[in-house]
């Protein structure tokens, strides 16, 4: 165990705990030890959360050297979110992420846990650690449902109420951006791009793991054609091809391409939890009518336009199995 955070109990509280004590908390490091009491936990902290102080980094790499894996768990304090708490730079605060480079090197296992009040950007940890594991800051029993994650006693199966982005340049990025005259495309200069990073988020809105794998076929649109107050059915097979029972999350989104008022590239209008054993299948359906198709246009009147939608059923903003249907007056 490694890290500012990992016995920290103050931190787990977030910025709106009001009379949360923070002598309540369970920290990660205390909810690893309750879980694997056979085990031989051990702790450095390496750093602070912030400041340029590393004399503690040398002690955490020897302890990692040593060790089958290590739980590195990084991040924000308290006082840097809510009120009061923006922040220029949205990367680790600190020393961290020099810390988190020292410990991956030493080639074990690390498992970054990430504690902290906004999406940060990770783009060095994303590509080097072992796995990452977004808590957030979840209150008393935070170390507790850590270590039920990390030990497998429960299979996580939630996905991301946020964009992440690459870095603090790609801000503001949120998946329900309207479209722009000139799409990005890599391999072109003159589009909506950036020429030093990808343009897609390094997580997008939606997106989230778990300890099996979800299959998704067979997208059904019915019927194909509407009036403007019909209603279309959109269903799609959801398959578990993993070794273990899991909940997956499925997202419905739309986009109506064409309109007297600009709208969004996708919509998330719809999403529900299925839960699969392994091998096992379920067909998850999803209604749109007027009150997802339409939009206020500009007599601030709700309107269901003639034209072509789309849609996407799937895991995240960023995939999904892809339809059309048309409204017709």
């Amino acid at each position: 165990m490694i890290g500012p955070l990992a016995d920290d109990q103050d931190a787990l509280l977030g910025s709106w705990a009001c009379r949360g004590r923070p002598s309540d908390v369970v920290s990660v490091l205390a909810g690893i030890r309750e879980a694997a009491p056979a085990a031989e936990v051990v702790f450095a902290k390496g750093c602070e959360v912030d400041g340029d102080d590393t004399t503690g980094v040398a002690e955490a790499v020897q302890l990692a050297s040593r060790s089958d894996v290590v739980v590195l768990v990084v991040g924000e304090s308290r006082q840097m979110s809510g009120e009061g708490g923006s922040r220029a730079f949205i990367g680790l605060p600190g020393r961290q992420l020099d810390l988190v480079k020292r410990v991956v090197a030493t080639g074990k296992p690390t498992v970054v846990v990430l504690i902290n009040g906004r999406p940060l950007a990770i783009p060095w940890i994303a590509e080097h650690a072992t796995a990452i594991l977004e808590t957030w800051q979840l209150g008393v029993q935070h170390g507790r449902a850590v270590a039920d994650v990390l030990f497998g006693a429960y299979n996580p199966s939630g996905k991301l109420p946020a964009t992440f982005p690459r870095c603090v340049g790609q801000v503001p990025i949120f998946y329900n951006h309207k479209n722009t005259g000139r799409p990005p495309r890599e391999d072109t200069r003159w589009t909506s791009r950036y020429v030093d990073v990808l343009s897609t988020p390094q997580f997008p809105f939606g997106f989230g793991l778990s300890y099996t794998k979800y299959e998704y076929s067979d997208l059904k649109i019915e019927p194909a054609r509407i009036g403007p107050a019909g209603k279309v059915r959109v269903s799609a097979t959801i398959k578990n091809v993993g070794p273990r029972a899991g909940d997956e999350i499925v997202e419905l989104y739309i986009r109506d391409p064409v309109a007297s008022v600009t709208r969004p590239v996708r919509e998330l209008k719809g999403f529900t939890r299925v839960h699969l054993k392994p091998g096992e299948s379920r067909r998850v359906s999803f209604v749109l009518g007027p009150d997802e198709l339409g939009f206020y246009n500009v007599h601030s009147e709700w309107v269901v336009e003639p034209g072509k939608f789309e849609v996407w059923v799937g895991p995240s903003s960023a995939e999904g199995l892809h339809g059309e249907f048309l409204v017709v007056k």
